[in-house]
């Protein structure tokens, strides 16, 4: 029931996302590094402990700027080299010790097929592709707050005159039924709903086919509104919203199914009632 201006994907900034790390890197705030991830890992840290800086973070900007365009060329296997953020490695926020900017992956993707065998890692594209498209509040659940500096990292390097802002919320759950979206695909993978518009779920696609309008879906968001606690909401309110939209748009009916048959035999006769 809803409309947008475009539809974007993260793959229609590719290009973009290319040169913009390419000039992180000329600035020197990004360098590619040979660790295996077993060796990053360790060499990350832990919660109480500050992390080791890669022998490799201080190559010179010409020698990252080759081998970030020999990763793009496809010269390297996966996982053999990473493009990096050169910010802290004895910050006390994991996400900022130098946090993966592109990895190799020699895979075919949906939109662009195999033009590319390097991929942007989310933290990074995320906020970039936001102030692209003028994104002003990206809206994120609880779990990315830690990963908030990061994204106000990558927009303040970057200088855009307006960036964007992430804030996060709890993730909305309704009682008795599957709302994550890694749960549901398990189980339609597992044959055990027919599809994510099985009317057993609660996907978009679910409701509908069980004949929710989207104004009473919209109406149930504003009942339920933002929080930054996580909770749950009793389904029956979504019951609610989809009655009170229809009882104004359609005549209610009522219908015997099973009738029974009730002979009265002490009624007084001639009386009516």
């Amino acid at each position: 029931g809803y409309t947008w201006d475009a539809l974007y994907f993260a793959s229609d900034f590719f290009d973009r996302l290319y040169d913009i790390a390419c000039d992180m890197i000329r600035r020197g705030v990004a360098y590619v590094d040979d660790q295996t991830p077993e060796e990053m890992r360790k060499n990350r840290g832990t919660l109480t402990q500050p992390g080791v800086n890669s022998p490799f973070r201080d190559r010179s900007v010409e020698e990252n700027l080759d081998l970030f365009e020999r990763m793009k060329n496809g010269e390297f296997a996966d996982g053999e080299k990473t493009l990096r953020a050169k910010i802290d490695m004895s910050s006390p926020n994991m996400n900022m010790r130098d946090p993966a900017l592109y990895r190799i992956l020699h895979l075919s993707h949906h939109q662009t097929g195999d033009k590319w065998c390097i991929y942007p890692m989310y933290d990074f594209a995320h906020p970039i592709e936001d102030a692209i498209e003028g994104v002003t509040h990206s809206i994120c659940t609880l779990e990315f707050e830690d990963h908030r500096p990061l994204y106000d990292w990558v927009v303040r390097e970057l200088e855009y005159p307006e960036p964007p802002r992430q804030i996060e919320f709890a993730k909305l759950y309704l009682t008795n039924v599957v709302t994550g979206k890694r749960y549901i695909k398990r189980l339609v993978e597992d044959g055990t709903v027919d599809g994510w518009d099985d009317p057993r779920l609660v996907t978009l696609a679910a409701l509908r086919r069980r004949g929710y309008t989207p104004e009473a879906i919209a109406e149930f968001m504003k009942l339920v509104g933002v929080s930054k606690a996580d909770s749950s909401v009793d389904y029956a309110m979504l019951d609610y919203c989809i009655r009170d939209d229809l009882k104004l748009k359609k005549p209610r009916m009522m219908a015997v199914l099973h009738p029974l048959k009730l002979v009265i035999d002490n009624y007084p006769e001639g009386q009516v009632e």
